[in-house]
Protein backbone atom coordinates (compact mmCIF):
# COMPACT_ATOMS: atom_id res chain seq x y z
CA UNK A 1 0.00 0.00 0.00
CA UNK A 2 1.67 2.99 -1.00
CA UNK A 3 1.55 5.95 1.40
CA UNK A 4 0.21 9.34 0.82
CA UNK A 5 0.94 11.77 -2.09
CA UNK A 6 1.27 14.93 0.53
CA UNK A 7 4.44 16.50 0.63
CA UNK A 8 6.32 19.25 3.20
CA UNK A 9 7.55 22.64 1.36
CA UNK A 10 9.64 25.60 3.41
CA UNK A 11 9.44 28.48 2.32
CA UNK A 12 12.31 30.59 4.13
CA UNK A 13 11.33 34.32 5.28
CA UNK A 14 10.52 36.09 8.57
CA UNK A 15 9.40 32.95 9.88
CA UNK A 16 9.81 29.48 8.18
CA UNK A 17 6.50 29.27 6.33
CA UNK A 18 5.02 25.85 5.75
CA UNK A 19 2.71 24.19 2.68
CA UNK A 20 1.73 20.85 3.18
CA UNK A 21 -0.81 19.20 0.21
CA UNK A 22 0.08 17.22 -3.12
CA UNK A 23 0.22 18.40 -6.93
CA UNK A 24 -3.50 19.68 -6.69
CA UNK A 25 -4.01 21.18 -2.88
CA UNK A 26 -2.30 22.35 -0.03
CA UNK A 27 -2.30 24.09 3.47
CA UNK A 28 -0.31 26.91 4.16
CA UNK A 29 0.81 27.22 7.74
CA UNK A 30 2.86 30.31 8.97
CA UNK A 31 2.90 32.30 5.86
CA UNK A 32 5.15 35.07 6.62
CA UNK A 33 5.25 38.23 5.82
CA UNK A 34 5.77 37.76 1.68
CA UNK A 35 3.28 36.66 0.83
CA UNK A 36 4.34 37.03 -3.26
CA UNK A 37 7.19 33.70 -1.81
CA UNK A 38 4.47 31.24 -0.59
CA UNK A 39 2.26 31.76 -3.87
CA UNK A 40 5.21 31.21 -6.13
CA UNK A 41 5.94 28.07 -4.30
CA UNK A 42 2.02 27.03 -4.26
CA UNK A 43 2.02 27.76 -7.95
CA UNK A 44 -1.11 26.49 -9.68
CA UNK A 45 -1.92 24.37 -6.73
CA UNK A 46 -5.33 25.49 -4.83
CA UNK A 47 -4.96 26.54 -0.95
CA UNK A 48 -7.30 25.15 1.63
CA UNK A 49 -6.86 27.18 4.37
CA UNK A 50 -4.24 29.03 5.52
CA UNK A 51 -3.44 28.17 9.53
CA UNK A 52 -1.53 30.45 12.00
CA UNK A 53 0.47 28.74 14.92
CA UNK A 54 0.12 32.03 16.74
CA UNK A 55 -0.79 35.73 15.81
CA UNK A 56 2.36 37.61 15.60
CA UNK A 57 3.17 39.70 12.20
CA UNK A 58 6.25 37.96 11.64
CA UNK A 59 4.23 34.44 11.32
CA UNK A 60 1.15 35.65 10.03
CA UNK A 61 1.30 39.12 8.43
CA UNK A 62 0.48 37.45 4.69
CA UNK A 63 -1.70 35.19 6.05
CA UNK A 64 -5.11 37.79 4.46
CA UNK A 65 -3.42 37.68 1.33
CA UNK A 66 -2.12 34.36 0.48
CA UNK A 67 -5.59 33.09 1.28
CA UNK A 68 -7.46 35.68 -0.52
CA UNK A 69 -6.19 34.53 -3.97
CA UNK A 70 -8.51 31.17 -3.52
CA UNK A 71 -10.72 32.62 -1.00
CA UNK A 72 -9.57 30.05 1.37
CA UNK A 73 -10.21 30.42 5.46
CA UNK A 74 -7.64 32.19 7.63
CA UNK A 75 -7.70 30.10 11.09
CA UNK A 76 -6.15 30.80 14.33
CA UNK A 77 -6.59 30.05 18.02
CA UNK A 78 -8.90 32.41 19.76
CA UNK A 79 -6.41 32.99 22.39
CA UNK A 80 -4.27 35.08 20.14
CA UNK A 81 -7.05 37.03 19.27
CA UNK A 82 -5.15 40.64 20.33
CA UNK A 83 -2.12 39.82 18.23
CA UNK A 84 -4.26 39.21 15.35
CA UNK A 85 -5.62 42.44 15.86
CA UNK A 86 -1.87 44.12 15.52
CA UNK A 87 -1.57 43.26 12.46
CA UNK A 88 -5.53 42.59 10.73
CA UNK A 89 -8.33 44.52 10.70
CA UNK A 90 -10.61 41.60 9.84
CA UNK A 91 -10.81 38.85 12.16
CA UNK A 92 -9.85 34.86 11.34
CA UNK A 93 -12.27 32.88 9.71
CA UNK A 94 -11.72 29.80 11.99
CA UNK A 95 -11.46 29.56 15.46
CA UNK A 96 -8.99 26.37 16.17
CA UNK A 97 -9.60 24.43 19.31
CA UNK A 98 -7.10 21.40 20.70
CA UNK A 99 -7.99 18.19 18.63
CA UNK A 100 -9.49 20.18 15.80
CA UNK A 101 -8.07 18.60 12.19
CA UNK A 102 -7.40 19.87 9.25
CA UNK A 103 -7.53 17.56 5.90
CA UNK A 104 -5.25 18.13 2.46
CA UNK A 105 -3.91 15.66 0.44
CA UNK A 106 -5.07 12.47 1.96
CA UNK A 107 -2.85 13.43 5.54
CA UNK A 108 -4.39 14.60 8.33
CA UNK A 109 -3.07 18.07 10.69
CA UNK A 110 -4.38 17.72 13.97
CA UNK A 111 -4.54 21.13 16.19
CA UNK A 112 -2.62 20.60 19.07
CA UNK A 113 -2.92 23.88 21.82
CA UNK A 114 0.30 24.37 23.32
CA UNK A 115 0.53 27.44 25.20
CA UNK A 116 3.33 29.87 26.62
CA UNK A 117 5.14 31.43 24.26
CA UNK A 118 1.29 33.26 23.54
CA UNK A 119 -1.98 32.36 24.90
CA UNK A 120 -2.86 30.87 21.52
CA UNK A 121 0.13 28.86 20.18
CA UNK A 122 -0.82 25.88 18.50
CA UNK A 123 1.31 23.07 17.23
CA UNK A 124 0.30 21.11 14.32
CA UNK A 125 0.93 17.40 14.10
CA UNK A 126 0.53 14.89 10.92
CA UNK A 127 1.17 11.43 11.84
CA UNK A 128 1.36 10.25 8.53
CA UNK A 129 4.06 12.65 7.37
CA UNK A 130 5.61 12.32 11.10
CA UNK A 131 6.06 16.07 11.30
CA UNK A 132 4.69 19.00 13.80
CA UNK A 133 4.82 22.10 13.56
CA UNK A 134 5.46 23.92 16.07
CA UNK A 135 5.69 27.62 15.48
CA UNK A 136 7.56 29.22 18.11
CA UNK A 137 6.66 26.70 20.74
CA UNK A 138 9.96 25.29 20.36
CA UNK A 139 12.91 25.34 18.13
CA UNK A 140 16.19 23.40 18.14
CA UNK A 141 17.67 26.10 20.45
CA UNK A 142 15.00 25.24 23.07
CA UNK A 143 11.72 27.69 24.19
CA UNK A 144 11.53 30.28 21.73
CA UNK A 145 11.41 33.59 24.00
CA UNK A 146 9.50 37.01 22.60
CA UNK A 147 11.40 40.03 22.48
CA UNK A 148 13.93 38.49 24.49
CA UNK A 149 11.55 37.39 27.48
CA UNK A 150 9.20 34.49 27.82
CA UNK A 151 5.96 35.53 28.91
CA UNK A 152 5.29 31.94 30.40
CA UNK A 153 8.32 30.19 30.84
CA UNK A 154 6.60 27.38 33.09
CA UNK A 155 3.85 26.96 30.98
CA UNK A 156 5.88 26.82 27.84
CA UNK A 157 7.86 24.24 29.12
CA UNK A 158 5.08 22.02 30.03
CA UNK A 159 3.21 22.19 26.52
CA UNK A 160 6.92 21.12 25.05
CA UNK A 161 6.75 18.13 27.27
CA UNK A 162 3.12 17.26 26.89
CA UNK A 163 2.51 18.18 23.07
CA UNK A 164 5.92 17.83 21.71
CA UNK A 165 7.87 14.98 23.75
CA UNK A 166 4.92 12.78 23.74
CA UNK A 167 5.02 12.08 19.99
CA UNK A 168 7.11 9.36 18.33
CA UNK A 169 11.09 9.78 18.18
CA UNK A 170 11.19 10.00 14.82
CA UNK A 171 8.97 12.62 14.47
CA UNK A 172 10.19 15.75 12.40
CA UNK A 173 9.90 19.15 14.43
CA UNK A 174 9.41 21.76 11.90
CA UNK A 175 9.87 25.30 13.65
CA UNK A 176 8.62 28.53 12.86
CA UNK A 177 12.55 29.89 13.02
CA UNK A 178 15.77 27.59 12.81
CA UNK A 179 16.52 24.66 11.70
CA UNK A 180 14.38 21.34 11.73
CA UNK A 181 15.14 18.29 14.14
CA UNK A 182 13.29 15.35 15.92
CA UNK A 183 11.40 14.72 18.82
CA UNK A 184 14.14 12.35 19.72
CA UNK A 185 16.54 15.04 19.81
CA UNK A 186 14.37 17.63 21.56
CA UNK A 187 14.31 14.59 24.61
CA UNK A 188 17.71 14.54 24.86
CA UNK A 189 18.40 18.62 25.23
CA UNK A 190 15.27 19.18 26.73
CA UNK A 191 16.58 18.77 30.21
CA UNK A 192 19.59 21.40 29.22
CA UNK A 193 16.59 23.58 28.36
CA UNK A 194 15.01 23.39 31.82
CA UNK A 195 18.36 23.77 33.71
CA UNK A 196 19.79 26.78 31.42
CA UNK A 197 16.38 28.83 33.01
CA UNK A 198 15.25 31.56 31.21
CA UNK A 199 18.66 33.42 30.71
CA UNK A 200 19.79 30.67 28.51
CA UNK A 201 22.57 29.50 30.55
CA UNK A 202 23.29 26.78 33.52
CA UNK A 203 22.77 28.03 37.14
CA UNK A 204 25.28 27.79 39.10
CA UNK A 205 23.23 27.22 42.06
CA UNK A 206 20.22 25.09 42.48
CA UNK A 207 18.06 28.41 42.83
CA UNK A 208 15.86 29.51 40.28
Amino acid sequence: MSGPDARIDMVPGTSNSWIVGDDEDVIVIDPGTDAGAVLDVVGDREILAVICTHGHTENCGAAVEVAERDEAPVALHPGDRREWRDVHDSAPDIDMEDGGTFEVGGVTLEVLHAPGYSRGSVCLYCEELEAVFTGDVVSDTGPVPRDHEYPNWGRQLDAIGAHVLTLPPQTRILPAHGDEFTVAIAEKRFDGWVAAGQTGTEPESSSD
